[in-house]
């Protein structure tokens, strides 16, 4: 139950407390009062989307909480799936913050949160019945999720969807692995031909940086092999030279022979023969290398073959080695396929068979369930609209048998006939606005013993009626109130003056700018306002004892 909304720069309200309590709860006021904004900011709090533009004016973030009391298991629950815990008196606090910036920050009895968290326990704790909603009672696909819900068939409805899912996965692939001798011939010619090409290649991963490496060698061979004579040059020396080695020798025997009488030379004599033993080493390297150097023009035209093969294949199979021999087990997996393809085929279409077979039994035991269903939700609804001063009404819901789809093998829709002697027609071709609103409080107060909602939020539900059946309105949200908490919004003094809680909605003025405050109305305020919602200004003596008059009756 919602126990306490507080509202914080949203719109013209600057600061408000609706302390909330269970029973039926009216909130009225002029119209541009702001009650459209005590909806805005319930939504918020549910994790609806939200604009930076409902920030009020001046300000630079906005702020809405809400508390509930005694919630529900199935939140509990929830929110410790989510990792949430709820207090120990069974209590949540839910805080949402707007920034002009817009981001936004969402908290859970003071715990970060997500906006998607709001949404997933957002049903289970408010409903918000709008304006609007009843228009949605047009659409064909939510009457039978009422069925569904009225019959609690939810988990027979995703125990079929599962199997229809099932039977249209094997259906495509099915149909995927179809095809006429034609096709089949002509695929299976083009992945020979891919398959021949790629194995002939025999692509080995890292030859073609290899064999660019050694089309390099040979293309810079003249400068590589004046590069290395140089070097063996200045290590060996020519004829009648002192070689580098010689020249290095003969400073290591000069410091040998005084090392014995000047000790300090020591470590240079050390760090000559290192350098004469690297350069050793590095003249045995250079003949080796010098050696092998063989230059051979038809390895040159046989490398650069290779690689010109390399590169046509690359651009027709992938540009590395990998991606070409990944192309080539993709071919043989492909022919592999087709070569089975009637065996495969035959296989998808028994599991198929068994798919479907399994998909319409569960399409009649779902479809059975819910005529069962249909007969007693029509005649409930019937006696509701009957209670809100439709008395002549007709009301039933049509089953046609169509092709397995998402939602089973049944086309259900709402029929009606408001007038006796009328024919039942679809709603969408009958009802009025008045007539919707009524309709869709029927189905509500059906609804509510299936419902865990523990509150419920009506805005202007009384959109269209007057009178008698705007009376009858509002005993039937005093009714749904003794097993739910109701909010409504109205301008009725009808409805109005059977709430047991009544808060007005008013906006003042002060120093130019606008305020909206909410207050709590005692008796003789609840008076002033319903003899100001049926009578307007100025408010005469004769209306205040009307709307007493009224308030007294109601409450009696």
């Amino acid at each position: 139950m919602l126990t306490q909304l507080y509202i914080e720069n949203i719109a013209v309200i600057e600061k408000a407390t609706i302390d909330f309590q269970s029973g039926f709860t009216i909130l009225t006021g002029e119209t541009g009062a702001g009650k459209s904004m005590i909806i805005d900011a319930i939504h918020a709090i549910l994790g609806e989307r939200t604009s930076k533009d409902i920030i009020r004016n001046g300000a630079s973030s906005a702020y809405v909480s809400a508390m509930f009391q005694d919630v529900p298991i199935s939140v509990r629950k929830t929110l410790q799936d989510l990792g949430y815990e709820v207090e120990e008196n069974n209590s949540l606090l839910i805080q949402r913050m707007i920034s002009l910036e817009g981001k936004t920050a969402c908290k859970l009895n003071g715990r970060p949160a997500t906006v998607s968290t709001l949404k997933q326990i957002a049903p289970m704790l408010i409903h918000i019945h709008g304006q609007h909603e009843s228009y949605f009672l047009l659409s064909m696909d939510l009457h039978g999720q009422y069925i569904d819900k009225m019959g609690e068939l939810e988990g027979t409805v995703k125990e079929y969807q599962s199997a229809y899912h099932k039977m249209k996965q094997i259906r495509d692939q099915w149909k995927a692995c179809q095809m006429d001798e034609a096709e089949k011939a002509r695929k299976m010619d083009l992945l020979q031909y891919q398959i021949q090409e790629l194995e002939q290649a025999d692509i080995q991963v890292g030859e073609w940086e290899e064999l660019i490496e050694r089309k390099n060698g040979y293309l810079h061979r003249e400068r590589i092999m004046e590069g290395l004579f140089s070097a063996k040059r200045c290590l060996e020396g020519e004829p009648e030279e002192t070689s580098t080695l010689d020249a290095i020798q003969e400073a290591i025997g000069a410091l040998e022979s005084i090392e014995e009488h000047f000790p300090a030379i020591h470590s240079c004599l050390e760090r000559l023969q290192d350098v004469r033993y690297a350069l050793e080493d590095a003249q045995e390297e250079l003949r080796d290398v010098t050696n092998d150097i063989e230059y051979q023009p038809e390895e040159l035209e046989q490398i650069e073959e290779r690689l010109d093969q390399l590169y046509r294949l690359s651009r027709k199979y992938g540009d590395s080695e990998e991606a070409m021999l990944k192309f080539l087990e993709e071919c043989r997996t492909q022919w592999q396929q087709i070569q089975l393809s009637e065996e495969h085929l035959q296989k998808l279409m028994e599991e198929y068979e068994a798919a479907k077979e399994q998909a319409i039994a569960l399409a009649r035991t779902l479809s059975q369930k819910r005529k069962q269903t249909i007969e007693w939700f029509a005649k409930q609804v019937k006696f509701q609209l009957q209670f809100l001063n439709m008395p002549g009404v007709r009301f039933a819901v049509s089953q046609e048998r169509v092709p397995l789809q998402e939602t089973g093998c049944d086309k259900m829709e709402f029929l009606i006939s408001t007038n006796p002697g009328e024919p039942l027609k679809p709603l969408a071709k009958i009802a009025s606005g008045g007539e919707l609103s009524r309709i869709m409080l029927a189905i509500k107060t059906v609804l509510a013993e299936k419902d865990e909602t523990h509150t419920l939020i009506f805005d202007e539900v009384d959109t269209g009626i007057s009178g008698q059946a705007a009376q009858k309105v509002g005993l039937k949200l005093k009714e749904v109130a003794k097993h739910r908490q109701v909010i409504c919004i109205t301008h009725l003094a009808q409805i109005a003056s059977l709430a047991e809680h009544h808060f007005l909605i008013q906006k003042e003025i002060r120093q130019g700018k606008t305020f909206t405050m909410v207050k709590p109305l005692d008796w003789q305020g609840r008076v002033a306002e319903l003899a100001r919602i049926m009578g307007g200004e100025p408010i005469t003596a004769l209306m205040l004892q009307n709307a007493e008059e009224m308030l007294r009756s109601a409450q009696s």
